[in-house]
Parts: C-alpha cells; structure tokens; sequence
C-alpha cells in the first residue's frame, strides 16, 4: 500500500525540468503583462502631442484599461477554471499584442482609446492564469518561492519598460515603440504554446464526511466569502499603498519639504529596487515559516510606519533614500506571504476564480487612488497623501491579522 501511494505521489508530482519551463514561461508572460501596463507613461507626452488632446482626454486610455480589466477579471477567473489556463494565457498575449499594434498603426485617437479598452480586456487573464498554472503545476515545497519569482518577473517589467521604451522611440517614434513591444508579447505567446510543459492536475478527492453535510462553498458564494472578500480588501489597500508611493512619491516631496526631483525620483528607485529585492527574500521566507499572516503584516507595517515618519518629518537627501528603501524591501518581504494567504483561502478547482476576483482590488485601487490623491495635492494637502498611505497600510494589516486564516483548504 505504502509503495502504491508513493508511485500515485509521484505521479501526480512535475518533475523539476516540467517545473522549470512552466514557471520561466509564467514568469515571463507576467514580465510582458507589466511592461503593457506601463506602455503608455513614458511615451505620454509624444502621444499626445501627436493627437493634439489634453492630459485627461488621453488619460481616458488608462481608464478604459483599468474599467474593462476591473469588470472582466472575474469573469475570466471562472471561465480559466473551466478550461484550459494556458490556452487563456496565449489567447491575452496575443489580443493584448494585437491591440497595441492596431493603436499604433490606426492613426485615430478614438481607435487608441478603444484599443486600450481591448488591452484591458487581455490583462485579465494574466492573474487568475498565472496562479492557477502555479498552484497546480508547481510541487507545495517550493510554491512560496516559485511565487516570489513571479512577482519579481513583473516588477522587472515595469522597470525596464521606460528605458526601452523610450530608446525605441528615439529611432523609430512612439508608434514603432509600440510595435516594438508587440513583439515582446508574440515571443511569450509562443513560448508557451511550443513548450511541453505539463501541469500536474490533482485528481478531485472524496469528501470528508463533514463535508459532505457542510460542502465547501463554490462559485459566487465562494467569492463572497469572508475570507475572500478581506484578500479582495488588502489588494485594494495594497493598491492604495503602492500608489501612493509610486506616482505620488516625488511631487508631494515636492509640494511639502521641496524636496529637489533628483533626490525624489532616487528615492523612489531606491523604493522600486529594493522591492525587488525584498520579493526575492520574502519568498525564502515564507518557504520557512507558516505564519504568512504575520510576515505580512510585519511588512505592511514597517511600510505605514515609513509613510507616517516621511508625513511629519523632512528627513533629508540622504536619509529619506534610505528609509524610503526600507519601505520598499519591507513591501516586498511581504508579497510572497501575500499570495500565499489568498492561495490558503482557495479550494482546490477555484485558483482562476479567486484570484482573478481579489486582485481585481489592483485594478479598483488604480482606478480611484489616483483622484484621491490628486486632491489631496490640488487642495495643497501634500502631507496627507503619507498620511493616507499609512492609513491604508493600517487597514491592511488589520485584514491579515483579523479573520484570515493561514492554513491550507484540501
């Protein structure tokens, strides 16, 4: 018997080459997923002179981006359950790439607009797939670090977007920097279309008897779920958090100490690098430990702490490099630990749905922090958008460390 179950574990285990390739592909689909997101800021300016609009009328892409992916993500999260999540994969890739495509060859603002909106639609799919793909495709030994991967794969996306970006359109213009990073998009859709890469799909066991009178709750219930719905409020208070420091971080410094660009905007890659850093670090610990509450919490805590101190004191060029460093490995060390929570929270035949459904708190988040700090600094409040930093952190901490638990649904 002893030896019949050994071989059924090892069955039902993915070898570690299968690993490999389905967690570079993953990571390098969400790497594309983060440099699309960032496609427009650092071309802003060409486009819109380009177009003859205003700051908000050509903001209005990134709110259709951010409405469609805020309505459909859910959605997609149930449809990736259902189906196959690696062909949901490749489909994004593609319409995302195909998208951007049509907004740089299409000489229309309103075609752009749209196109934007389409974008939305694609990166839907890149959460509720990429876990799900993870989940059940990755040995639980190594899910907290495999996680760390994935999360760090984005932020590499983000950093490298402007640079690259802007080096393609100093040759061939915005519009063949978007045609550029079409490409980018068409590699990882075909990466993971040509790999073997099996995904070890555990068979659905039988029911405790307890379940059986008291069955797991499944569907819209499930989402509804206390549980679920505190992972839906820390994604949205983390996307208040983040926010705040990354697109606020250098004009309220401004507005409040005159803090001078040069030293703001290195403070904040000091922020953005050692988030990395601490994504990294974070998935090696919460390899560790089980208590991915508390390391969550530890980190949101140290980062509202950080928001509070930059609110009320000038800490000087050097020191506020630092301390806003410190924030940002402390977010960081969080992540891992983060996801791991939600993944706790999760039947088993339920990733798509339910991380599709919570981190859709990013896309409310992105939608709303951006108005709210806004008027805090048109209202000559700078000093409030720490404050609500921290406030929000605070909120955060209070949904991992009240009402979640940290162990695991089988």
């Amino acid at each position: 018997m002893t030896q019949l179950t050994s071989q059924a574990t090892e069955a039902l285990t993915p070898s570690r080459a299968s690993e490999t390739k389905l967690v570079a592909s993953v990571c390098f689909a969400h790497l594309v997923s983060h440099y699309f997101i960032v496609l427009l800021a650092p071309l802003f300016a060409f486009i819109r002179a380009d177009y003859g609009v205003s700051y908000t009328e050509l903001g209005l892409a990134l709110t259709a981006f951010g409405a469609v992916s805020a309505v459909l993500q859910t959605p997609v999260g149930f449809l990736i359950d259902r189906t196959d999540p690696r062909t949901i994969l490749i489909g994004g890739l593609l319409l995302g790439s195909a998208a951007i495509a049509v907004a740089a060859l299409v000489d229309s603002y309103w075609v752009f607009i749209a196109m934007f909106a389409v974008m939305g639609a694609a990166n839907t799919v890149y959460h509720p797939a990429d876990y799900t793909l993870l989940s059940e495709g990755v040995a639980p030994q190594r899910m907290t670090q495999v996680f760390s991967y994935h999360n760090c794969s984005g932020m590499i996306g983000s950093a490298v977007a402007p640079v690259t970006l802007l080096f393609m359109q100093s040759f061939v213009g915005w519009r063949g920097a978007f045609l550029g990073a079409t490409v980018l998009g068409i590699i990882a859709a075909l990466i993971l279309a040509l790999q073997d890469m099996p995904v070890a799909r555990r068979p659905k066991r039988k029911p405790r008897a307890d379940e059986t009178a008291n069955p797991p709750a499944d569907g819209i219930k499930l989402l509804l779920s206390p549980p679920i719905l505190l992972n839906l409020l820390l994604f949205l208070m983390l996307s208040m958090v983040g926010g705040g420091f990354n697109q606020f971080l250098v004009v309220s410094l401004g507005a409040l100490y005159g803090t001078p660009p040069t030293v703001a905007n290195t403070a904040l890659t000091g922020l953005l690098t050692m988030s990395a850093i601490g994504v990294l670090i974070g998935g090696a610990l919460a390899g560790r430990t089980s208590r991915h509450n508390l390391v969550t919490a530890l980190g949101l805590g140290v980062t509202g702490l950080v928001a509070l101190f930059i609110g009320f004191v000038d800490p000087g060029a050097l020191l506020l490099v630092l301390i806003v460093s410190l924030g940002g490995f402390a977010s960081g060390i969080g992540v891992p630990s983060r996801d791991m929570i939600v993944r706790s929270a999760t039947p088993r035949g339920s990733f798509g749905k339910v991380f599709g459904f919570v981190t859709t708190g990013l896309h409310i988040g992105g939608m709303i922090s951006p108005v709210i700090f806004g008027q805090f600094l048109d209202h000559g409040e700078p000093r409030a958008v720490f404050l609500y930093i921290a406030a929000c952190a605070l909120v955060a901490v209070a949904t991992v460390g009240f009402g979640m638990s940290s162990r695991r649904r089988v």
